[in-house]
């Protein structure tokens, strides 16, 4: 079976820094992928190159098998990919429903969509099933995401990107700086896109949340993947040492 999404020897430089140097990535249909590194390692790099967001000096990029040339973050999406970035980009002083759609409103039907007006019933029955789905604690669709807790702003990022995602979600440190009861609810968030068939690409530096919800792990070190780990098994006492190269990976 074909990789759903594979990037080969990508290179990417900086002036004088390699931040990819001949690094390599694979993911497969309804898998959860756990990418980590040290800071500097090269994920987020790898993950904008895979995502239309940044070129590469050299290498290449697979999608079902084919090569292809992402070059937008458009074309990503048009391909069912969604990235959830540390920061979230929600606008803080739109409700969920309102973040969910921007820049995709449903317009009313007839004239009414025509002058402007959106179908704000229909996008609001399509968010409150989105997060019904997935288990969301979000039921305030009325106010500000800026007025939500950490938690529930971080579900209502992962809401919309598999709302319009359905292939991957790259998921940029869901659960830093969140509680435990907000951290778990995101981990389980990540089990049920999973078990939705969308493949979930996860940078993290918690490893016992990496080892909770990822099926394979993949490890960079220095702009390079130096090792990919199955979860089943692998302490992270194995996956410091891969990270900081004390591990012997011949």
């Amino acid at each position: 079976m074909a990789y759903l999404l594979e990037a080969r020897g990508l290179s990417r430089s900086f002036g004088h820094v390699r931040a990819l140097d001949n690094a390599s990535f694979d993911i497969e249909p309804g898998e959860v992928v756990a990418l980590i590194g040290d800071n500097g390692a090269g994920k987020s790099t790898m993950v904008k190159a895979m995502t239309g967001n940044l070129a590469v000096d050299s290498g290449e990029i697979l999608f079902g098998g084919e090569q292809v040339t992402i070059a937008t973050p458009h074309q990503a999406s048009a391909m069912g990919m969604e990235v959830v970035y540390q920061d979230l980009a929600l606008a803080p002083h739109l409700n969920p429903v309102q973040n969910m759609f921007l820049g995709r409103e449903i317009p009313r039907r007839g004239l009414l969509g025509f002058l402007g007006f959106m179908d704000e019933k229909r996008m609001r029955a399509s968010a409150e099933a989105g997060f019904a789905e997935l288990g969301g604690t979000v039921t305030a669709f009325g106010a500000p995401v800026g007025s939500m807790s950490g938690g529930q702003r971080q579900q209502i990022a992962i809401v919309r990107a598999i709302t319009w995602a359905d292939k991957i979600v790259f998921l940029d440190e869901p659960t830093a700086a969140l509680g435990v009861v907000q951290t778990k609810n995101v981990l389980d968030t990540i089990k049920r896109v999973r078990d939705k068939g969308i493949a979930v690409v996860l940078i993290s530096h918690s490893m016992p949340h990496v080892l909770e919800v990822a099926d394979r792990i993949q490890v960079m070190r220095l702009g390079t993947r130096v090792a990919t780990m199955p979860a089943r098994g692998t302490t992270v006492e194995q996956l410091v040492g891969a990270m900081t190269g004390a591990l012997d990976l011949a």
